[in-house]
């Protein structure tokens, strides 16, 4: 997470990007990420292997490959998301859990273990889901909501309270 800043209650809120992700008849994941302009900047392509472990491969607008993300499920449903650089080197990681109340809980950590930030998602009666971003000091940074369509494909817009800011880590 970058730009950590804290807002005032009334603060604007600024698109900043969005994705898009289609899943194949495979199962597989590929989403789009465009900046605010509608630019594409990159792609993450996404498989579950027969354990249920996700491998995501994300790269820059030229497919040039920048990383990678590892998420893995535990036998209380809790994830771990380990992103690594081209280099293979751990980046950080995410560690998810859902509450009684369908709410997922994620905290983001860097390299080192120390807590970066983190976000809280709540689905509504549409299945649309709503992402609440913090720094590392609980200060709003910004949301995502995403909403799918007939299809299936899950459409994503970011919305920041910094213009020159990203909230998310790919």
């Amino acid at each position: 997470m970058a730009g950590m800043i804290a807002i005032a209650a009334n603060a604007q809120y600024y698109n900043v990007g969005s994705s898009r992700t289609t899943t194949d008849y495979s199962g597989n994941r590929t989403t789009t990420h465009s900046n605010r302009y509608g630019v594409t900047t990159g792609t993450s392509t996404s498989s579950t292997d027969y354990f249920g472990t996700t491998t995501t491969t994300h790269r820059d607008r030229y497919g040039n490959t920048i990383g990678t993300s590892t998420t893995s499920t535990d036998y209380f449903g809790n994830t771990t998301t380990t992103h690594r650089d081209r280099q293979g080197n751990t980046t950080g990681t995410a560690r998810s859990n859902t509450d009684y109340f369908g709410n997922t809980n994620t905290t983001y950590s860097d390299s080192y273990g120390n807590t970066t930030g983190s976000s809280t998602t709540s689905t509504d009666y549409f299945g649309s889901t709503t992402t609440t971003y913090q720094d590392r000091n609980g200060n709003n940074q910004g949301t995502s909501k995403s909403t799918t369509d007939y299809f299936g494909n899950r459409n994503t817009q970011q919305q920041s309270n910094n213009s020159n800011t990203t909230i998310w880590s790919w």
